[in-house]
């Protein structure tokens, strides 16, 4: 295992662990490490003092380095605050960005019905109305009771630069 200190073009410095230094060329070259600040790609191996193992005794071997990553201390917030997050390759960005075309598209060419979605998709599903395309919010309970009930739904993607 090899520690890098890098820097994106941001100036934002971080720190990867890595099987090897091809590990690190292959990912990097391949746009997968990302900087956990701003989510650019374009990084580099920044200035790093060389850890050396020296001893005191001639010709005594160094012992070996400690390769397990250092631990990291527990964040205050409590773990129900917490959001997944994860690096995104050039592939993943481009299936993100068909995720937001998907949902412009159904929001543009739908009718927001709000809070009322449970009752009005159960009216459409049972005739009581014309069928339309329609969005609006549901409960997670109010979903599960329209996907028992054999109405199609599905939940309208929500990427991570609509919450900030």
């Amino acid at each position: 295992m090899i520690r890098y200190s890098l820097i994106c073009e941001r100036k934002h410095d971080f720190e990867i662990w890595f099987k090897n230094s091809a590990d690190y060329d292959k990912q990097n070259k391949r746009g997968l490490v990302a900087c956990p600040a701003c989510g650019s790609a374009k990084v580099e191996k920044a200035i790093m003092a060389p850890s050396l193992g020296r001893s005191s005794r001639k010709g005594a071997s160094a012992p070996p380095p400690d390769v397990s990553p250092p631990e990291v201390p527990a964040l205050e917030a409590p773990a129900e605050n917490k959001t997944p997050v994860a690096m995104v390759s050039p592939q993943e960005r481009e299936f993100r960005a068909k995720l937001k075309e998907l949902r412009d598209h159904l929001t543009k060419n739908a009718d927001n019905v709000g809070g009322k979605f449970p009752e009005e998709a159960r009216k459409m599903h049972y005739g009581e109305i014309e069928h339309r395309s329609i969005y609006g919010e549901a409960s997670p309970q109010e979903a599960k009771d329209l996907l028992e009930e054999g109405v199609e739904l599905h939940p309208l993607p929500v990427l991570p630069d609509e919450r900030n």
